[in-house]
């Protein structure tokens, strides 16, 4: 917070609640300056009770943002969400009760279903897998993809495995066992350069990778003309 974050993402999910209690404990009082996001699983089975647990490990009486967790929706599921008696019609009353404040889904698919939430007019949040290998959802050269149709929707979006969670440095000491070379900066201003991206999330595990993602946040100069990047025949 001292250094500008404003977004804080976790999840019931999340060692069993463990996550949400930290962030809880950690931000206690100062939530009212930031963005605080959770998520509930599509599969549980009493999500109003999940959603109550969570005000109570994040000490907070309204959440700005729940999430429906999800990587993939069948479209029997996504049917079963979208009913009048399914979870996402649950959370839009917790949300006219005043304990929730937006609504959002996550995935980690291009399916129907992805489109169907975003066309459905129901959600504010979009949180979707994209980097600088997974680019389904955005396809500049087009441009098509989940992130050009939340845009377009008026829905926020927010990138996962913003990192690559690691297949990106797997791959390059596949093709260069001695390369020490830090692509992390890289793979975090790819992402926050796109003009439809929201929100990266990135994991942080010490006060050192916190100040550095922020040094990298801050580096303007560092951000790619992705246009220039994706176009072809030069």
């Amino acid at each position: 917070m001292e250094l500008g974050v404003t977004y804080f993402d976790t999840a019931a999910g999340y060692g069993a609640g463990d996550s949400e209690r930290i962030f809880g404990e950690a931000l206690d009082g100062h939530t009212g300056s930031i963005y605080l996001a959770t998520k509930v699983s599509h599969t549980e089975a009493d999500a109003r009770a999940s959603i109550e647990r969570s005000l109570e490990n994040l000490r907070v009486d309204c959440l700005d943002l729940v999430q429906i967790h999800g990587g993939d929706y069948p479209s029997d599921l996504t049917d079963h969400i979208l009913n009048e008696d399914g979870i996402l019609s649950t959370l839009e009353s917790m949300r006219d009760e005043g304990l929730i404040r937006h609504l959002g889904f996550t995935t980690e698919n291009q399916n129907g279903s992805t489109y169907r939430f975003i066309e459905s007019s129901r959600f504010d949040v979009m949180q979707i897998c994209y980097n600088v290998l997974h680019l389904h959802a955005h396809e500049f050269t087009r441009p098509f993809g989940s992130i050009v149709a939340a845009h377009e929707a008026g829905i926020g979006v927010v990138t996962m495995r913003t990192l690559t969670s690691g297949m990106f440095q797997k791959w390059a000491k596949m093709v260069r066992p001695d390369d020490d070379f830090d692509y992390s900066p890289s793979l975090l201003q790819f992402v926050l350069s796109d003009p439809m991206v929201d929100v990266a999330l990135v994991g942080m595990r010490s006060a050192d990778e916190v100040e550095s993602n922020v040094r990298i946040l801050n580096d303007l100069d560092g951000r790619f003309d992705l246009e220039e990047v994706h176009r072809k025949y030069v």
